[in-house]
């Protein structure tokens, strides 16, 4: 029998959070797999770190290298978004996933995020049952494995594959029933894990607890005392974050019971979470910036006049309708057909409602309206159809602030020619650190990176984002500009958004118990784990080794 490795995620598991809780007596069985074996922590991506953190971690590479950084793609022709292959995760054509090791190891992964089924893996896989943004289609190797498994223990109850676990924090109805369905699909989620691992001795059995994502952005701001919404969402002494951490705990425990002696476990993060200082910032407050720079004068949100004293955190006033949905009211809609049939909807039976959208493109053409979406996903989608006359816009993501130029010669009508394009990115920067948090005075932002010098570069391993804005760690919802005034207040969406650390802790034959690790990244976790197994390291790996042999005792 090979060595062998038991590699456990916790999706977007945040380590300050977990040293508090283990520093404090809480979860017993990571603190227990700690105090045996080694522990550090890991960075990854500054930028593009939602939605880069597994591409870089099943292949090992940053993408510089793999060309991945977010699921949607930009049409500079058409300027149209559109989500990569079917569901936006990465193809693995150029580089597979780190554990397509071949017929000499034996290999189960179950439920892993933004993969794909490899035909190089020689045992089982199981994807898409109940990970947190899977992005892939629902499938199994052999085929049945996943029908057999739901026949067997149930399917998450979450419908994670259709995005639908989610809450408004200011619906008690839907955070109820979301904390319901992640309780119960972990249970079921244990139960599957177990019997996998114990089908027979693995080389390598590789699976992640998605529920650890999903629980952060949505109850940060029950169990944490640093987002505004605490203080008037929150239950005095009780957590229901830690409570929930504390039942993953108990799924390791029991997961980890049937593990053999003599493998290497390892249990990581490829990336954490905060207070979500992202949603509103990039998702509105950009999108709005970037309108008010290229048109001055106009605006498409509606704000409060600088100086004024900003209100308490808003709350939508409908608490059975999405964020996204709700946000429309804030819109100063220059189309009366849409404001009009946005009033009424609510009105109107449900098997009505679907039609309306439909309705509103056949008017908007009559009337030559721009034709933006009746609701909207994104906010970011409002601004869309002024694109091709902006300076630049925001392209849709789920994390930072992404900035494209309309560039003469590479967009299809752009208005920003070659030599002003330096000009306009450092105009653009200049402004970007002068946007004030209107409750404290504070900028907002931390830093810009430039993602290309020259906007004709056709690497197709760039992103599409000249401008990559990365924000402070405290949430706003309300943003003062000297030169566009005020954007906002906003209500808050989701309370916790990502953050670029993470953590591994390895126990296991040779490593010392209780030592430390020093800072890796992200894609130092794959070679690790295949220089556990004695397997060869891929040459094109960015990331390295966390441990090497030489080091055990």
């Amino acid at each position: 029998m090979k060595n062998r490795v038991i590699a456990i995620g916790l999706d977007s598991a945040e380590p300050t959070l977990l040293e508090e809780w283990m520093a404090q007596g809480h979860l017993k069985n990571l603190r227990k797999l700690i105090e045996q074996g080694t522990y550090g922590r890991l960075k990854n991506m500054d930028y593009y770190k939602g939605e880069s953190a597994w591409t870089n971690f099943l292949t090992g590479c940053l993408p510089f290298k793999t060309g991945y950084w977010s699921k949607f793609e930009f049409n500079p022709k058409t300027y149209q978004t559109k989500t990569l292959g079917a569901h936006g995760a990465y193809d693995y054509r150029e580089i597979s996933p780190f554990y397509a090791l071949g017929d000499k190891y034996r290999v189960a992964v179950f439920d892993v995020p933004q993969t794909t089924i490899s035909d190089r893996v020689n045992g089982l896989q199981a994807l898409a049952w109940g990970a947190h943004a899977p992005m892939i289609d629902r499938g199994s190797q052999p085929e049945g494995l996943l029908e057999e498994l739901i026949g067997k223990y149930g399917d998450h109850p979450a419908d994670t594959f259709h995005h639908n676990d989610r809450s408004d924090w200011y619906n008690p109805a839907s955070v109820a029933k979301l904390k319901r369905e992640m309780e119960l699909g972990l249970q079921r989620r244990t139960a599957i894990t177990k019997d996998l691992l114990s089908r027979e001795p693995w080389n390598l059995f590789l699976t992640v607890i998605g529920e650890t994502h999903t629980f952060q952005h949505y109850f940060w701001h029950l169990g944490q005392k640093d987002h505004p919404l605490y203080k008037y969402t929150a239950t005095p002494g009780k957590d229901p974050l830690l409570e929930y951490f504390e039942a993953v705990d108990e799924s390791l425990g029991e997961i980890l019971a049937e593990a053999p002696e003599d493998a290497h476990i390892m249990v990581f993060s490829a990336h954490g979470q905060g207070t979500n200082s992202a949603d509103l910032l990039s998702m509105v407050v950009l999108p709005e910036f970037l309108y008010r720079f290229s048109f001055p004068g106009k605006s498409l949100l509606k704000s409060q006049e600088m100086g004024m004293t900003p209100p308490g955190p808003l709350t939508p006033k409908n608490i059975k309708e999405s964020w996204y949905k709700q946000l429309h009211a804030f819109k100063n809609d220059p189309d009366p057909v849409a404001r009009f049939l946005r009033f009424v909807e609510p009105a109107l039976p449900g098997r009505f409602k679907p039609y309306l959208s439909k309705l509103y493109q056949k008017l908007a053409k009559l009337t030559g309206s721009p034709q933006t979406e009746l609701f909207s996903w994104h906010p970011s989608k409002w601004y869309q159809p002024y694109w091709p006359q902006m300076k630049a816009f925001y392209i849709p993501g789920f994390s930072d602030g992404y900035i494209r130029l309309n560039v003469q010669g590479r967009e299809s009508q752009g208005v920003v020619s070659a030599s002003e394009y330096k000009a306009v990115c450092d105009e653009l920067i200049e402004q970007l650190h002068q946007l004030k948090d209107a409750r404290n005075g504070k900028p907002v932002v931390k830093g810009v990176v430039r993602t290309r010098e020259n906007p004709y570069d056709d690497n197709p391993k760039l992103p599409n984002a000249d401008l990559v804005v990365m924000w402070e760690d405290w949430a706003v919802d309300v943003v003062d500009s000297p030169k566009f005034g005020r954007i906002g207040p906003i209500p808050f969406n989701r309370t916790g958004a990502h953050r670029a650390r993470g953590f591994v802790t390895v126990k296991g034959p040779g490593i010392v118990a209780g030592s430390t690790l020093k800072e890796g990244h992200a894609v130092d976790l794959a070679p690790t784990i295949l220089e556990f197994l004695d397997a060869p390291i891929p040459e094109y790996m960015d990331g390295k080794p966390l441990l090497s042999v030489k080091v055990f005792a």
